[in-house]
């Protein structure tokens, strides 16, 4: 800077000096004599500034030359020159159009092209971190991964691009299903980059797989201070892995602990079932009844659900059944009209064998929700008040091609679990599983239904009419207590007993009551 400007001065003295000698030499007139020595020479005014003016150039050129000669001198001591820059610009420029032409290719699909530019490029540029990258990416589409994770391992030597390998690293070991290293890799990654929403969330799925539940609250709470998670969201999540940790706790005898994290997640979740169920066994573990009670009656009022109703009963698990009855009404009240507390409410009647009292508050759920549980229900009302077995045999075989129901579903692959997890079984997502009822159903067969009613009988009573033989095997006489000292609950849960091979997975009809 100071140098360009010493020459802008300069240029312009010169230039202001020439002016004034040509302007003198033009008002002296005459000649004008110039000795060098012994040699003199007369000059006209005009052919004195033409030699002043040549004389000037010439100074220029050596001037220029010198500075060439210098420029050369430096350029082979290996010193920044303008002939440096110039090359420097030329190779920058080439090394530029291969590295586009790499990142077409590698966009393209077009893998080998793209590391034979990349490695053109480097040979040009001399930027591993940009070149490096663009190769590895290459290797990883044309199959390579050995190479590619070489490429990524050479990442790893510069401060800059440290992160970049990690995760290249990362996503190969994640393909591979090595999770152990995986794991690893993603804690380096979370240490260099705290705050990147990829990176923390690779990093919570692999914890939460692992059941690594405190490091998944970590990470949890870091999302949450990145401002990556909404409030909400995080404290969901947050009892989800609590109540995971404390079944966790209680497993490994440490029942202090689990009691703790469990009462956290009832904080945290108050509608969250595994929660209020959890937080309610330890309540009644610590003698506290009261404290159960509010927690199951909390997660009741946001959405009734069976495993409610059966940590309820275990508040009390030796009371009759009329006192058991009396003592849910506070629960049922809650929501009369959904339909789990109308269920509920009828297996209560069904143990207490109020079989008027359980059809009165089922209502028509059989026929405007059909569910295995609700036809099972109706079929034990039907054995209460001393229907025919083809009758009751009919509602069972009804219930061949109903519903299940609600039941634990992952709402990311549609996997049916038998009880809540916090990750699913089969996509391993976290916190997916909602109570619902499955979108397919599978159904017996037309040629099935056909058949059925008349292995089993069909749901009208033709005890009025005279039975042939083959009926009066089936039919037994009008009782409502049944012989051999069997109870009315275990004559039904018979009855359904004889269709377990076709239901799978049959329904004892007073799960809550039966505790």
């Amino acid at each position: 800077m100071i140098w360009s400007l010493v020459k802008i001065v300069l240029f312009v003295v010169l230039v202001t000096a020439a002016a004034f000698g040509a302007s003198y030499i033009i008002e002296a007139g005459g000649e004008v004599r110039v000795a060098v020595g012994a040699m003199e020479f007369s000059l006209t005014p005009l052919a004195g500034m033409i030699a002043i003016i040549l004389i000037l150039l010439f100074g220029w050129l050596v001037f220029r030359l010198a500075g060439l000669l210098v420029a050369v001198f430096r350029f082979f001591n290996g010193d920044e020159t303008a002939l440096s820059r110039y090359f420097n610009r030329n190779r920058e420029r080439r090394g530029f159009e291969a590295l586009a032409d790499g990142l077409m290719a590698l966009a393209s699909g077009e893998g080998r092209v793209a590391m034979a530019k990349a490695s053109r490029a480097e040979k040009y540029l001399g930027r591993p971190d940009l070149t490096l990258l663009i190769s590895a990416q290459a290797a990883e589409m044309t199959g390579e991964t050995a190479r590619a994770q070489e490429y990524y391992k050479k990442l790893l030597a510069d401060d800059r691009t440290r992160f970049v390998g990690i995760q290249g690293l990362l996503k190969q070991k994640l393909a591979e299903g090595d999770t152990e290293t995986a794991l690893k890799l993603a804690e380096k990654a979370f240490a260099l980059k705290p705050r990147q929403d990829k990176t923390m969330d690779v990093l919570f799925s692999l914890q939460s797989g692992k059941s690594d539940w405190k490091g998944a609250r970590e990470t949890l709470g870091a999302k949450l201070k990145a401002k990556s998670l909404p409030r909400d969201v995080h404290k969901r999540r947050d009892a989800v892995l609590a109540v995971a940790d404390a079944r966790e706790r209680i497993e490994k005898g440490d029942i202090e602990g689990g009691a703790k994290a469990a009462f956290e997640a009832n904080r945290l979740s108050p509608d969250l079932v595994p929660a209020a169920v959890l937080a309610a066994e330890m309540h009644v573990l610590n003698n506290a009844p009261k404290a159960a009670v509010k927690a199951l009656s909390k997660a009741w009022s946001a959405g009734p659900h069976p495993d409610l109703a059966a940590a309820f009963a275990e508040i009390v698990p030796d009371e009759t059944p009329e006192a058991r009855f009396q003592r849910f009404h506070q629960l049922l009240k809650l929501k009369p009209e959904s339909t789990e507390s109308r269920l509920l409410a009828a297996e209560l009647s069904l143990v207490a064998e109020d079989f008027p009292q359980a059809r009165k508050v089922i209502g028509d759920l059989a026929e405007t929700e059909p569910t295995i549980r609700s036809l099972t229900i109706m079929a034990a009302i039907e054995r209460g008040e001393g229907a025919p077995d083809n009758v009751v045999r009919g509602w069972l075989t009804k219930a061949l091609g109903a519903s299940r129901g609600p039941q634990w579903i992952c709402t990311s692959c549609n996997h049916v679990h038998g009880d809540w997890v916090p990750v699913c079984e089969n996509c391993a997502g976290f916190d997916t599983l909602a109570w619902q009822t499955a979108a397919n159903v599978t159904e017996p067969t037309a040629r099935m239904r056909d058949m059925l009613p008349l292995i089993v009988g069909s749901l009208e009573d033709k005890s009025g009419q005279e039975p042939d033989i083959a009926e009066a095997e089936v039919v037994t006489p009008e009782k409502t207590e049944p012989s051999g000292g069997k109870t009315l609950a275990d004559e039904v849960s018979d009855s359904s007993d004889d269709m377990d091979g076709i239901l799978g997975d049959p329904y004892t009809v007073p799960q809550a009551a039966k505790r």
